[in-house]
């Protein structure tokens, strides 16, 4: 169970990972060593899975941004299986998500730029034997940042 200490120390460790237990106990009213053992807690029982660095796509070369719907033609479980691995392999696919709807995947890509997209759609994508089609998205312009989630 998690109480209101508990929340606004996720809260605060989604904006920023890298406080110290010093300055956790300062924003939560704690000693150092009470809001270190809360944050070693909440690791352990998987409430913090992990920390990363949040990465500039354009400084990385990373140019275009696009969410690809996938609609498949069978759904087998060793289509999906033998799918997912492909997604498994394909560094430019940053996240993908099985869907309700019109839509059996939705996959978020960053490509250095369009020619690189089409070549993920048209040679990997498109020629697994489970894929019937793709619907591309390119994103315009991104309004609201990746953010925490609501605690």
């Amino acid at each position: 169970m998690l109480d209101d200490t508990d929340t606004r120390l996720l809260a605060a460790l989604q904006r920023d990972a890298h406080l110290t237990a010093h300055e956790m106990g300062e924003r939560l009213h704690l000693s150092a060593s009470q809001a270190g053992r809360r944050r070693q807690r909440l690791e352990a029982e998987g409430y913090i899975t992990g920390y990363t660095a949040r990465l500039d796509p354009l400084k990385l070369g990373l140019n275009v941004q696009g969410f690809v719907q996938v609609h498949l033609n069978t759904h087998g479980p060793e289509h999906s299986r033998s799918f997912a691995q492909l997604l498994a392999t394909r560094p430019e696919i940053v996240s993908a998500w099985t869907m309700t709807g019109d839509a059996d995947y939705l996959l978020r890509v960053y490509c250095d730029d369009l020619p690189h997209l089409n070549r993920l759609i048209h040679e990997v994508l498109l020629p697994h034997a489970a894929v019937a089609r793709v619907h591309s998205q390119i994103v315009m312009d991104q309004l609201k940042p990746d953010g925490p989630l609501p605690t």
